[in-house]
């Protein structure tokens, strides 16, 4: 297990310009735990897709407040109902597309103002994450690269859960109720799969599409 905080500390010292995507899992709190002891106003980029568990917002504002994070609610550019009033429930037929809309694309959009992009992910979150390095660069449509920082990347989840339970950090939940990944309510359930992302989008895909590079335009 690689010390988050030299990795965090390097990240910084390349550019101060950072901010940490987080949907609130309990990989993402230790990376925001460790990330606010070194830059407490760092942009915490929270993507509301609108179809959030009620545990899940419950869980962002106590720990906002909390922990006085400077959290910025990434919207997408089509609300919610009339996203379903044009296409009906994307995430049922087209989760591509729903993601798309509601995650990839404000996300992107958004990223253009950072050079430094902090991450919660896992090698052993899933087979596509299993060549995970602390460092990496993504690249965005537009032609701008960011450093892209993984500082758990080869962290456990016994060891993600050690540390909740050490510093005595609260967890989401969810977790309790058996989820071992969370994300939108209608495209998370509960799997005894060995993969933790195997719950989401009805086993049809493992990535959102956050985490592949874009065709540039």
């Amino acid at each position: 297990m690689i010390d988050p905080i030299p990795v965090i500390r390097e990240a910084l010292a390349k550019n101060e310009n950072a901010c940490f995507t987080c949907s609130f899992q309990a990989e993402d709190v230790v990376v925001l735990d460790f990330l606010r002891k070194e830059r407490p106003d760092i942009p915490v980029l929270f993507l509301e897709t609108g179809y959030h568990f009620a545990e899940t917002y419950a869980y962002r504002d106590q720990l906002t407040k909390d922990w006085n994070l400077n959290l910025i609610n990434l919207m997408p550019k089509m609300p919610l109902a009339e996203q379903e009033a044009q296409f009906g429930k994307l995430y049922l037929e087209k989760p591509d597309q729903c993601c798309g809309i509601r995650k990839v694309e404000p996300l992107f959009r958004s990223l253009e103002d950072y050079d430094v992009w902090f991450t919660g992910l896992r090698r052993e979150q899933s087979p596509t994450r299993a060549g995970l390095e602390a460092f990496g660069t993504h690249r965005l449509a537009s032609g701008k690269t960011l450093i892209k920082v993984a500082p758990l990347y080869d962290w456990t989840w016994k060891e993600v859960w050690a540390y909740m339970t050490i510093n005595e950090i609260p967890h989401l939940e969810l977790y309790d109720k058996g989820y071992t990944s969370i994300g939108c309510e209608p495209c998370t359930a509960i799997t005894s799969a060995d993969n933790l992302r195997a719950g989401r989008w009805g086993g049809k895909k493992l990535e959102c599409g956050i985490h592949i590079e874009p065709v540039a335009k």
